[in-house]
């Protein structure tokens, strides 16, 4: 056990997504719905970095609403995602980006806490509506509450397939609840994104072992 609280701590320096696309999370309508573009620029087969480049390079432009999204011109956002080397998917993703704003305003009022509230807290109910966004599949929907579970508590704690894969890759726990027994409550989403990036080949699992192994 002490050697996968070691490991833990390693893994809690990692950024996750959300900061690594200069999201600062909280439970306020902005930063969700900044969340849910980086969720639906992540689902696309694109490498994880390129999707975060592209959300920075969106939220650079003003497009941190919804309002501000459907606003832009369809162009605009292609050149955006474009800028952010995010070239394969960028048309169908910049019509996306627009669908999914004018859904966020007509069916939320711009405030996902509404969806939240309407779901009750229960991730079954949360990844339904999630997935009625155009372009977020039940891999998005995971990403989001992934992500989302250090401002909704609730839903603590939250694994999914890519966070176990890591946990395994590790020699660490596989249950969620067992993990979120290294650490504290407020940590156990950095976790299970530095997880992720584990499943997905972004750190080494050899190398972070041998790095707890050496202290």
């Amino acid at each position: 056990m002490g050697d996968h609280r070691e490991m833990a701590r390693a893994l809690l320096t990692r950024r996750t997504y959300a900061e690594e696309a200069g999201i600062t999370l909280a439970d306020r309508p902005a930063p969700l719905y900044q969340l849910l573009v980086l969720v639906t620029l992540l689902s696309t087969r694109i490498r994880a970095g390129v999707a975060v480049a592209a959300a920075r390079e969106l939220f650079a432009a003003g497009y941190r609403t919804p309002q501000a999204m459907e606003a832009a011109r369809w162009q605009q956002r292609v050149d955006a995602l474009g800028r952010g080397h995010y070239r394969r998917y960028d048309e169908r993703t910049a019509t996306m980006l627009g669908t999914g704003a004018r859904l966020c305003l007509d069916r939320w009022h711009g405030d996902l806490r509404r969806l939240h509230r309407e779901a009750g807290g229960d991730r079954i109910a949360l990844r339904r509506l999630l997935t009625e966004f155009p372009g977020i599949g039940p891999t998005g929907a995971d990403i989001f509450l992934r992500e989302v579970q250090s401002v909704w508590p609730e839903l603590r704690p939250y694994a999914d397939r890519r966070a176990v894969a890591g946990a395994k890759r590790l020699g660490l726990p596989a249950a969620p609840d067992r993990l979120a027994g290294l650490v504290d409550d407020d940590d156990f989403g950095r976790l299970a994104s530095a997880l992720v990036r584990v499943a997905l080949g972004e750190e080494s699992a050899g190398q972070l072992n041998r790095s707890v192994a050496a202290r």
